[in-house]
């Protein structure tokens, strides 16, 4: 088996998901399952020819995962289905992408769903597929009863069987010599520099449902507080959290276990890593100590993380970075989730927290890097991307010039900023659709598609 992964040019980072189901399919179905992970730079004629070349005689099967909105992939999937190979989609996103936006066979101008170019979906656990493949193998009747599977009935609608849940006897081996690029002669193993440990499954904010009033966009807003109230999980603007939610922490032994896993440094220690976890600080120091304690060597760690958890676990943290420096371990909040630094529009993101909350985490990470030297970092300039999103539907003079002079106030532009901020991306799965929808109906307006995403920052048709 063969799963194809969207890839950056140039970089030499591990693929997590990708490489752990890769890794359960070989371990649990027997059969091998590579990665190809794919650039936008990569000719399509080239893929096709190695993975003919791989699969020779026997029957492709291919799974996507990952593929970050990559149209040339999904049309890539809907080629290879058309000459014979079995295609699965996979990942947080793969049940909503497989079966389309709500409400699409009413309003044609929705997301559909790509279900015309895969065989089957699969959301929950990559073990799942794995009784799928048996039944592939035995031409047995493959996907009725397989939990997490999505595919057509006879009649042509989406099925959906319900996933099962998270096992942790899964999740402890990863292996990461299983990803290749593609060259001008075919597949190329590609060097894992960096690595990811899942501590966490799925975000605690995610868990809790709120129903916050979400402002009209700005562009067609008629007055003041005009707004759509919606069932929230999470932040409005996220694409995975009504899809996956949250399933808790894994044990420490689990984590452990992925952390033996990770590929050697040339001085023997583990390569830099991020921990999956949205609220690391709580657990940090235990998991460091016992790392030592096992006489494992790690380089670094990167930790993704709220402004609101930095804020009431700054002694967590202090802590965990005295043990980090004390055994040589360097560690980078790389993403913070600041997104805004207007407090209407942090609201409509509902990220549940306010400008006040994140200057004063700016301000307590910049009292650790003073503390902790070396051993720390949080910077952009030292490999950190935190979380600002811009341009928003809800920008206005005055949120642009609150934004200004808070960037220009705190001096954010030297040290927290990322080099290029990223838009506001409303997939047709986050709550935020459910908003455009709502408006759409309301004002008899329809804007327009892009694939997945929809395209809020044109002005909409009237109809």
């Amino acid at each position: 088996m063969a799963i194809i992964t969207s890839y950056f040019k140039g970089e030499a980072y591990g693929l997590l998901g990708p490489q752990m189901a890769a890794t359960i399919i070989e371990d649990h179905d027997g059969c091998e399952c590579i990665i190809i992970a794919v650039t936008r730079e990569d000719e399509k004629a080239a893929l096709k020819t190695i993975l003919a070349d791989y699969f020779a005689a026997q029957r492709p099967i291919i799974g996507f995962s990952a593929l970050s909105g990559r149209e040339d992939l999904f049309s890539l999937a809907g080629e290879l289905r058309k000459e014979g190979a079995v295609t699965i989609l996979a990942g947080p996103q793969a049940g909503v992408d497989f079966s389309g936006e709500k409400g699409w066979r009413s309003h044609s101008h929705r997301f559909k769903g790509y279900w015309e170019y895969f065989d089957y979906g699969l959301q929950g656990p990559a073990e799942q597929v794995v009784p799928l493949l048996s039944r592939l193998s035995k031409n047995s009747a493959p996907a009725t009863t397989v939990p997490g599977m999505l595919y057509l009935d006879r009649e042509g609608d989406v099925r959906r069987n319900l996933p099962k849940e998270w096992d942790s006897n899964y999740l402890g081996k990863v292996r990461w010599d299983n990803i290749y690029r593609i060259a001008e002669d075919g597949l190329v193993p590609l060097k894992t520099g960096t690595g990811q440990v899942l501590q966490h499954i799925g975000c605690p904010h995610a868990a809790r449902r709120t129903r916050p009033q979400i402002d009209y966009p700005a562009a067609i807003q008629k007055s003041p507080g005009q707004n759509i109230e919606i069932g929230l999980k999470g932040c409005s603007f996220c694409d995975v959290a009504a899809d996956k939610g949250f399933h808790g922490k894994l044990d420490t032994e689990t984590v452990i276990a992925q952390i033996q896993c990770l590929p050697q440094t040339p001085d023997g220690r583990k390569i830099p890593f991020e921990l999956i976890n949205e609220n690391p600080l709580p657990a940090l120091s235990g998991l460091l100590q016992e790392v030592h304690a096992r006489a494992i060597e790690i380089s670094q760690i990167n930790l993704t993380l709220r402004a609101d958890g930095l804020v009431s676990g700054l002694q967590d943290l202090k802590a965990a970075l005295k043990v980090a420096g004390d055994l040589g371990i360097y560690v980078l909040l790389s993403s913070i989730g600041f997104e805004s630094f207007d407090d209407r529009i942090l609201r409509n993101l509902n990220k549940g927290l306010s400008v006040e909350t994140n200057i004063e985490a700016i301000r307590l990470i910049r009292q650790l890097k003073e503390e902790f030297g070396e051993a720390f970092g949080y910077s952009s300039r030292e490999g950190a991307n935190h979380g600002f999103i811009h341009p928003t539907a809800w920008d206005t003079a005055e949120t642009a010039a609150e934004i200004q002079k808070n960037i220009y106030l705190y001096g954010l532009q030297n040290d927290i900023l990322p080099p290029h901020s990223t838009p506001l991306i409303i997939h047709h799965a986050s709550g935020l659709a459910d908003w455009i929808r709502e408006i759409e109906d309301r004002e008899r307006l329809r804007f327009k598609r892009y694939g997945t995403v929809i395209g809020w920052w044109e002005e909409p048709r009237r109809i």
